[in-house]
């Protein structure tokens, strides 16, 4: 090792082709007489001669000084590195906060295994935790980056990126975010796309959703190997996040029915519950083309009632439907995405087709293809049916049908019952209350056309007036005789005109001879002579009253003599029995009799029903068999005649 020695010498050594100035730095070009080591004292001389050390080359800081050992060649020194002012780095503070963002999975990290894998389902939860605490942190962060560097992994996540990676990552989402969706590693594509799964960087579901198809749309022009994971994503979206629409409309409104042919064999909602139920009512002869909205929204409108009722008494209409099987397997949205599920779940049901149904308990979703059960399809059958017998009536549907319960859950209808609910009461207020809302005439006064309308009936008004003081003023140019009014008299006179009396009564047979010749209707002589004659309508005469209801009492009497040479002896046979024995088992009743005539007692009933619509314009048995109170006195005058 060199050892400094202050009382050592040191000779000078030429250097060819340099010369040295008197102030110690070397000029180009010059020739040099020699270069030596400083002393002691060295890198401090100001002045030196030939003979003395050349003053060490300074550059940025840093110089170097030539010192001499003992070594075997004289003359031959070696270079020194001295040292500088060292300056403190320049701050960098997207860095700071990428090193910041990295702490939080040194923080959060719970499990250590280095051989574990990527895909082991321990570390995909462990990195999806992570991940959603990282994006949540960076969710505002923007950059601008010149460089572009690419990158490449399965189930890519910021802690497995290097700094210019995540530089070049975030200013291609700031991109992004702007609406520009250049090219870049398809690693940084799904980087982004498990960002908006996860809701990182949007306000609701609904703006994630939309950004989610903006992208995929844009994107797959440079890489379609995404269509196949964001289309499950997208119906894993709509089962995840409550939105205010069905995936079906969703598929429908964004042109993607090509996307996911076969899902639905049906329209829509009403539709696949049309085809879940027992009672198919599409195929009733009340649902035409001209109804067919009625009793959608109708439906609509029930099924949303019932929810809520059920709702409050700790029942799930659904469920009554869907009844859970035990072969259910848990479902995790977002299969072969970095997924934190970051959100709790309520208890609900999302059934996105006739073979698909996602049921959430408790925060866990379980997933199965088979939607209802026999039980929940007679549920179902008995709401539409019913729902359609109330709609028949309100309608004036010359035909109605009848329901029963016998296909209801019998729990839920002990717990309804309990509750002092009927789900019959229930059904048929609510289409009730839909129909009148439905049918209600809303009239809307604007009241700038009333006034205007009110001002031009007081012009006409005033009109009228003039031409009537100008018309009643008097005799018309060459004619003597007073103008009349209507009445036979002269304008302010109490009494007709002399003669008024004598004259015949005439009826004026069109408007020509009516304006010729007054009308005059005089009862007698004695009043024509006292009191003017008035114009009025008279009320119909008692006579005329009298005959007016005969003749509608005749015409009703027709209609029940017409219904009932159209009955047939089992149908008159029927009403009998019911009149005889009517009370709560007159459903039993006449069904054994029917059964004993070997017709369905649905059919006998349809048929008492119809021919009575055709001729009284109503039904005569109600959905319980039991005749209306309003015929039973001429029911009984019908078929007891002998």
């Amino acid at each position: 090792m060199y050892e400094e020695n202050s009382d050592k010498k040191y000779e000078s050594f030429k250097i060819p082709g340099r010369s040295q100035d008197r102030t110690g730095d070397t000029a180009p070009g010059r020739p040099s007489s020699g270069c030596s080591l400083s002393g002691p004292e060295r890198g401090n001389q100001s002045e030196l001669s030939p003979e003395q050390p050349l003053s060490p080359s300074r550059q940025e800081g840093l110089f170097y000084e030539i010192e001499y050992d003992d070594g075997p060649f004289p003359g031959v020194g070696k270079y020194v590195l001295k040292a500088a002012k060292i300056e403190p780095p320049r701050r960098d503070e997207i860095r700071e906060r990428f090193d910041q963002m990295r702490d939080i999975a040194r923080q959060n990290r719970t499990l250590y295994f280095r051989s574990t894998p990527f895909y082991d389902r321990r570390m995909q939860e462990e990195n999806s935790r992570i991940f959603y605490k990282q994006g949540i942190f960076m969710k505002d962060f923007e950059d601008h980056y010149e460089k572009s560097v690419p990158y490449t992994s399965y189930f890519p996540f910021y802690q497995m990126m290097g700094y210019e990676q995540l530089r070049t990552y975030f200013t291609w989402r700031t991109r992004v975010r702007e609406g520009t969706v250049a090219e870049t590693s398809l690693s940084y594509a799904f980087l982004y796309i498990y960002e908006l799964l996860a809701n990182i960087g949007v306000a609701d579901p609904g703006e994630g959703l939309e950004k989610l198809l903006f992208f995929w749309k844009e994107f797959r022009a440079y890489d379609k190997t995404i269509d196949k994971y964001v289309l499950k994503w997208l119906k894993d979206y709509h089962v995840y996040y409550e939105l205010p629409h069905t995936f079906r409309e969703f598929v429908a409104g964004s042109g993607l029915e090509q996307e996911y042919p076969g899902m639905w064999e049906s329209e829509d909602d009403f539709d696949l519950l049309c085809a879940v139920s027992k009672y198919d009512l599409r195929r009733s002869a009340f649902y035409t083309e001209d109804r067919a909205a009625l009793i959608r929204d109708c439906f609509a409108f029930t099924a949303g009632r019932l929810r809520e009722v059920f709702g409050k008494n700790g029942l799930d209409f659904d469920r009554s439907i869907f009844q859970p099987v035990k072969n259910m397997v848990p479902w995790t949205p977002f299969q072969g995405a970095l997924f934190y599920p970051w959100m709790r779940q309520r208890d609900r049901r999302v059934v996105l087709s006739e073979k698909e149904i996602y049921v959430c308990s408790q925060n866990c979703w379980k997933f199965h293809k088979t939607i209802t059960t026999e039980s929940g399809r007679q549920f179902l059958g008995y709401v539409m049916k019913q729902m359609e017998a109330v709609l028949r009536k309100l309608t004036k549907y010359k035909y109605f049908i009848t329901t029963n319960t016998r296909g209801v859950n019998p729990v839920t209808l002990t717990i309804l019952r309990e509750a002092g609910l009927s789900l019959e009461e229930l059904i048929t207020g609510a289409v009730r209350e839909f129909y009148r809302e439905a049918t209600k005439t809303v009239v809307r006064v604007d009241a700038e056309a009333l006034e205007r309308i009110r001002r031009e009936a007081l012009l006409t008004q005033e009109k009228l007036t003039v031409e009537e003081e100008e018309e009643w003023r008097g005799a018309a140019p060459g004619n003597d005789t007073p103008a009349l009014d209507f009445a036979g008299a002269l304008p302010g006179m109490r009494r007709p005109l002399p003669g008024a009396d004598s004259a015949p009564a005439k009826h004026p047979v069109n408007a020509r001879e009516s304006l010729a010749e007054p009308a005059k209707h005089p009862v007698n002589a004695r009043e024509s002579l006292t009191e003017p004659a008035k114009l009025s309508v008279a009320p119909p005469e008692p006579a005329a009253s009298s005959a007016s209801f005969a003749a509608t009492e005749s015409e009703s009497a027709d209609s029940w003599q017409e219904l009932k040479s159209a009955l047939t002896g089992t149908e008159q046979a029927a009403l009998r029995l019911l009149l005889r024995d009517g009370g709560d088992q007159s459903g039993a009743k006449l069904k054994k009799f029917a059964d004993s005539q070997g017709i369905m007692l649905e059919i006998l009933m349809d048929g008492i029903n119809e021919k009575a619509m055709d001729a009284i314009g109503d039904s005569l048995l109600d959905s319980d068999f039991a005749i209306y109170e309003d015929y039973i006195e001429q029911v009984k005058e019908m078929v007891e005649e002998t």
